[in-house]
């Protein structure tokens, strides 16, 4: 079901997401555990990444017919490679193109794909499920507006976010690599303006309160018309 991604006509960004996620590696912001590629803690540490596999292993197993499934963002894999074994197809898309290469040449399964994709910009493949990690909340309102106008085309999302986790006031607009909402004490909804992103069923799998006493990593699954 995914679409052949060689030889697809780009357009130019009209947004900075590239060179930060690029700088993010290069310069090991998310941290450093000795390999070339880092996603961060939240990749890593079991007490995020354990969870967030049962929750999602549950649904992907779910199905009586394996799903085909497109990780937009798919990071360090560290995590997608825990969940391929459970789908039909499994894709994995970053915008860092050193990132995808490594990946390739890493992670092997004859259902296992990697492409370096502009989510924002670019086509994306076809499939059943997309799954979003703590992605969004890294991009513009405006990036991830024209996301959202593709993922329209998946009979699942499944959403990652870092939320406040007492009330705020959510989308409130950033630039792409200087930061996430949280430090102005918002995150994103997908639901809410100005994105008001229409579903059919809303069912949250996970959330996790962290160690600060002030955020949630919350995990949802929206399923589309």
């Amino acid at each position: 079901m995914t679409k052949n991604l060689t030889n697809k006509k780009r357009t130019k960004t009209p947004w900075p997401t590239k060179a930060a996620m690029e700088q993010v590696y290069t310069m090991k912001l998310w941290g450093d555990n000795h390999t070339k590629f880092y996603s961060g803690e939240g990749s890593h540490l079991p007490d995020f990444v354990n969870p967030y596999i049962q929750v999602v292993t549950t649904f992907l197993k779910h199905h009586e017919n394996a799903l085909h499934v497109c990780d937009l963002g798919c990071g360090d894999f560290n995590i997608g490679k825990q969940l391929v074994k459970y789908t039909s197809s499994y894709i994995g898309i970053d915008i860092v193109s050193d990132l995808i290469i490594h990946n390739k040449e890493t992670f092997k399964a004859d259902n296992l794909k990697f492409a370096c994709l502009d989510l924002a910009v670019d086509e994306l493949p076809s499939g059943d499920c997309a799954i979003l990690r703590q992605v969004l909340q890294h991009l513009s309102n405006s990036e991830i507006q024209n996301i959202l106008n593709k993922l329209t085309a998946f009979r699942y999302v499944i959403l990652t976010e870092h939320l406040p986790s007492t009330d705020f006031v959510p989308n409130k607009d950033i630039i792409s690599g200087q930061g996430i909402r949280l430090k102005n004490g918002s995150g994103v909804n997908i639901l809410e303006p100005p994105f008001n992103f229409k579903v059919q069923e809303v069912t949250q799998l996970s959330s996790m309160p962290l160690k600060d006493g002030k955020s949630t990593i919350v995990t949802t699954c929206y399923t589309l018309f």
